[in-house]
């Protein structure tokens, strides 16, 4: 066993104090833009480059180091990119090990497997939130390392997963987007297919109508008061898996209350956040099953009418999330969003003609964003498990064939 300090040229703390921001410029990593062996750079805080230069008296981050999160996830930790600048933000950690005896990635997958995360997580303290101390993230017991070579090889095993999920991801935006963007061109500058024929008056297409949300919805409600249970089949979505125009299960609990089969989420159906701040009027839809799960209360069911409609009824509502958010009612901190204020709301009704083009046009490329998510998901899964196994020494890395590894 080794300190984490003996193996490092230097460890850094950021500065403490709050540091001026702007739109554009250098991003200012704090700690929830750390992920487990990635940035989350959405939203980044950014700074000028005279707030850069102050901050980085100590050290200027350079590519191959490590940035730590101090607190709030404590020990959560990533890479800088080659190339990249970045500027340490509160209560981050600055970490360069000695390259001639370290792989940058090796050590970030160590410190990220169960053996030193129990260390991390085991060293914080704090009454109301934890954190860790500079003697103590120096003080971290490593276990001996192999080889540089070895490093090598094993980072290039599990970066070859996380390439793989950043590459998909990449590619589920794009999709996302341009489903946007189609939308947009069509139904809001009105230059959808043939609508050089179309007669418009009023500035509306002929054959276009407008109607409430409530209206265009088959079932619209809020969801249930969950009974928690952590081994009951049942599953609740929350505010807090609606981001992004998307679903995410992570964040989702077990549940055992009977609910009534309409409330479950089926296929289609748009889920809106409704109450707090932050979350409110987020939008998603469900675009592929979800067995034995419902929402619930903070969370509204919109249900199209038909099939054909959900791929055009799902856009329109993603493009209202601006006005949903603004629409909250209450005090601050406890803003609600009335499912008589959501189904007031009034949306086109084109042409159905242009609605199943629309779907026929959009619906593919959903499809596939929803296909790389469940990949995406699936290589998550493989690459935690194989993370601690390689990292421990259980599995022998060099009987690993890398393109067999990552074709999944």
């Amino acid at each position: 066993m080794t300190t984490l300090d003996e193996l490092c040229e230097l460890i850094v703390d950021c500065e403490h104090k709050t540091a001026p921001i702007q739109e554009y410029g250098i991003p200012s990593i704090r700690t929830p833009n750390i992920g487990r062996g990635y940035f989350l750079l959405e939203g980044v805080n950014r700074v000028s480059e005279e707030t850069y230069v102050a901050w980085t008296k100590r050290a200027i981050p350079q590519g191959g180091d490590l940035i730590l999160a101090r607190e709030a996830p404590v020990g959560n930790v990533a890479v800088i990119p080659s190339g990249e600048h970045y500027c340490l933000g509160q209560r981050t950690v600055l970490i360069r090990p000695k390259r001639n005896l370290v792989d940058s990635y090796y050590l970030c997958f160590l410190l990220l497997s169960p053996q030193l995360q129990g260390q991390l997580l085991g060293k914080s303290s704090g009454a109301t939130v934890h954190h860790l101390n500079m003697k103590d993230i120096r003080a971290l017991s490593i276990p001996t390392l192999p080889a540089l070579a070895e490093q090598h090889r094993t980072a290039s095993i599990i970066r070859a997963y996380d390439d793989l999920i950043a590459t998909n991801q990449r590619r589920i935006t794009l999709l996302e987007e341009a489903a946007r963007r189609i939308y947009r061109e069509w139904f809001v500058a009105l230059r959808f297919t043939g609508h050089e024929s179309v007669p418009v008056k009023d500035g509306v297409p002929e054959g276009w109508l407008k109607s409430s949300i409530s209206e265009q919805t088959s079932f619209f409600n809020r969801g249930i008061a969950p009974k928690y249970d952590d081994m009951a089949k049942g599953r609740v979505i929350n505010q807090k898996c609606i981001r992004d125009g998307r679903i995410s299960m992570g964040p989702a609990r077990r549940q055992s209350k009977e609910v009534k089969p309409d409330r479950l989420v089926q296929m289609g159906d748009v889920l809106i956040n409704s109450t707090g701040a932050g979350t409110l009027g987020r939008v998603a839809q469900v675009r592929s099953p979800i067995e034995d799960c419902t929402v619930d209360t903070h969370v509204t069911i919109a249900r199209p009418i038909n099939e054909d409609s959900s791929t055009y009824f799902g856009q329109a509502l993603l493009n209202l999330e601006p006005i949903f958010s603004d629409m909250g009612k209450g005090a601050t901190n406890q803003l609600e969003l009335s499912r008589a204020d959501i189904g007031a709301v009034k949306i086109w009704q084109p042409a159905k003609h242009l609605i199943v083009e629309f779907d026929q046009f959009v619906r593919p490329m959903l499809e596939q964003a929803e296909q790389l998510s469940v990949a995406n998901l699936s290589l998550v899964t493989a690459r935690d498990l194989l993370l601690p196994k390689l990292m421990s020494g259980q599995l022998d890395v060099s009987s690993i064939q890398l393109s067999d590894e990552v074709a999944l």
